[in-house]
């Protein structure tokens, strides 16, 4: 399974954000409807551990995902970037879906990415995983 959507899980299951998969979350492409969504992107990583021998079995991969937060409100966007940086910056030692993360950090966020042309304001949010199936 791809980061994003363990990623996915977790915040679906963190119930003070509200989030809800196909409602108000998303994964890969960002709908034109609700004007207040996440979407959550796979990005690129680094290399697996050197250990890959044909089997991805115990390895350490090292991925990465950009979260990305659309609202209609400049205020509202940050908090809930705010909201899902604290949320997963420093998760550590956690099983999602078989997959054991040992390291979820933020690298670079929240950062404004830009205004779109119906007044909605993104705020972008950055992570690197080290995870072992």
């Amino acid at each position: 399974m791809s980061s994003s959507e363990d990623i996915k899980d977790l915040l679906e299951g963190e119930s003070s954000l509200g989030l809800v998969f196909g409602s108000n979350l998303f994964i890969g492409r960002e709908p034109q409807t609700p004007r207040n969504c996440i979407t959550i992107y796979d990005t690129y990583g680094g290399p697996p551990s050197l250990t890959l021998q044909g089997n991805l079995d115990g390895i350490y991969e090292y991925t990465s995902i950009q979260i990305k937060v659309r609202d209609s409100s400049y205020v509202n966007a940050y908090q809930m970037s705010y909201n899902i940086m604290v949320f997963l910056h420093g998760i550590h030692g956690q099983e999602i879906n078989g997959t054991l993360y040992t390291a979820i950090i933020c690298t670079g966020g929240p950062a404004l990415l830009e205004w779109d042309d119906r007044a909605n304001v993104s705020f972008i949010l950055n992570f690197n995983i080290q995870r072992r199936r």
